[in-house]
């Protein structure tokens, strides 16, 4: 971690974090920003969870790393990032914005609340923000592998904290979450304002931490089977059970609290999504794909744009050519998605294919497509798909135990559209293919840029300020986690 992610003052963090946020709703603050002594633990929260949202939701992180890696999106100018050369300012943002903001804001309601312990709703809210920590550092061990975690916020003077090995941060974040379960009492408040997620809702954030230990089991199936199986067994039955029920960060239409990357008040033409993603929905008649993308400018046509075709090659034709992602996609009310009601049920389709008792496998998969149709039909407002539809797409996609994981995978890739960190870590994680065998990524059309890379990054480098400002850590991490590459596996990935 930087000096500057270390030493960052409380002040400018709530100047930064809270001059552009609000209480129930994002718009209703009337609090000044620069008086950061009155804040509260709600406007921390809402700093927390927004900082979050938006650099993982923006243009320059989501946009050219979560949804390329993710390959569901393709460059229409700056291809080099779909050839997976990183742009050193976006991935020191991502780094910077986590640590710097969310997560110390995080830590800042707990030693805020230390002087208030024995009052009514401080054990909820310390909890509360517990449980959005313990995502946020999940969130940089996927990313990253080994990062700071232990000396993260230990105190201000220590300025070279140490990288902590990423399985470790992975058994602590479920402890932390465990304990947090327990602590939570419904009985009791939490938040009265600033929660934009659940709102206060203890349950709902209860039923988030044990969804949270699910998708974190599920990364550790490969590597550490039984203990998977244990936390999911355990956990399952009290996790996110409908769409109703998904954490999300809900957007609104009036600046500065639009989502991240919107089409309001001009055209996106960044990008075009993949002919990876195109073709495959069309080849199975996925009703999803005039929400996922709209028709290209040019005749009305979905198509698709082949994944890392360079500007230079004359198959890369001009934008209108291509299509965009659609109107809901790029609205300015699109809810950001912590975790949605179909990734648990993927979760827990592929728990069950791998001879958890968790339920029915078949049962579990068609909950999950059927969840993800319906989330993106009701907020889209698209009224030509019905319960036939969605029948119809499930007879033509069924779940086959054979082929598990291709099944699984590519249904849960689909459902994950637009969270696209989340489909780029269970694509290397789960290496799928399309159902039967045949490849569904393809290699960037006009090469990738980046030699250690064979596929697909399954980490980013560490942000390059960390060689000079933590030098020592920084050597050890690299060293511990087989080199800073983008080519160097996860410790899950390598079982």
């Amino acid at each position: 971690m930087t000096k500057m992610t270390l030493k960052y003052s409380a002040v400018l963090l709530l100047i930064v974090s809270l001059g552009f946020m609000g209480c129930k709703k994002l718009d209703d603050m009337s609090r000044d920003p620069t008086k950061p002594t009155t804040t509260e633990p709600q406007f921390l929260l809402t700093g927390a969870q927004k900082s979050a949202m938006d650099v993982l939701y923006s243009n320059l992180q989501n946009g050219f790393i979560g949804m390329h890696y993710a390959q569901y999106w393709s460059a229409n100018s700056r291809v080099a990032d779909s050839q997976y050369q990183l742009d050193e300012g976006n991935n020191t943002t991502f780094w910077n914005n986590l640590y710097r903001i969310s997560l110390h804001n995080l830590n800042e309601i707990i030693l805020m609340n230390q002087a208030k312990q024995g009052q009514p709703g401080v054990a909820n809210q310390n909890a509360i923000a517990q449980i959005m920590t313990a995502w946020i550092f999940e969130m940089l061990a996927d990313t990253y592998g080994n990062v700071p975690y232990s000396q993260a916020f230990q105190n201000t003077s220590n300025i070279t904290p140490k990288y902590d090995d990423a399985q470790a941060i992975y058994n602590s974040l479920l402890d932390i979450l465990q304990a947090q379960i327990t602590i939570l009492d419904a009985s009791q408040t939490s938040y009265n304002t600033g929660d934009i997620i659940y709102n206060g809702d203890v349950e709902s954030w209860r039923r988030l931490a044990h969804s949270l230990m699910l998708r974190i089991a599920i990364r550790m199936a490969d590597a550490h089977p039984d203990k998977a199986k244990e936390i999911i067994e355990a956990h399952y039955q009290y996790a996110i059970s409908s769409n109703k029920e998904s954490a999300q960060f809900q957007y609104l239409s009036t600046v500065p609290n639009r989502f991240p990357y919107n089409d309001a008040d001009r055209a996106l033409i960044d990008y075009a999504v993949s002919t990876t993603l195109v073709d495959y929905m069309q080849s199975i008649n996925d009703p999803r794909l005039p929400i996922y993308a709209r028709p290209a400018a040019e005749d009305g046509v979905i198509r698709g744009l082949i994944y890392g075709l360079s500007t230079s090659d004359p198959l890369h034709l001009s934008e209108s050519h291509y299509s965009q992602p659609g109107k809901q996609v790029y609205s300015a009310t699109m809810p950001g998605i912590l975790m949605g009601y179909p990734e648990v049920e993927f979760i827990l389709a592929e728990a069950a294919a791998r001879g958890m008792n968790v339920g029915n496998a078949a049962t579990h998969y068609n909950n999950g497509v059927r969840a993800s149709i319906t989330y993106w039909r009701d907020l889209s407002g698209a009224t030509n798909i019905n319960e036939n539809t969605i029948q119809a797409y499930l007879d033509q996609v069924p779940y086959e135990a054979a082929d598990w994981k291709n099944v699984i995978g590519t249904q849960k890739w689909l459902a994950l559209y637009l969270q696209g960190f989340q489909a780029w870590f269970e694509r290397t994680r789960l290496q799928f293919k399309k159902p039967g065998g045949e490849p569904l990524f393809i290699l960037p059309k006009s090469g990738s840029l980046d030699r250690s890379v064979a596929e697909v990054p399954y980490r980013l480098t560490y942000p390059v300020i960390e060689q000079t400002q933590n030098k020592v850590s920084y050597d050890e991490a690299a060293t511990a986690v087989g080199g800073d590459l983008k080519g160097t596996k996860l410790w899950y990935n390598k079982f």
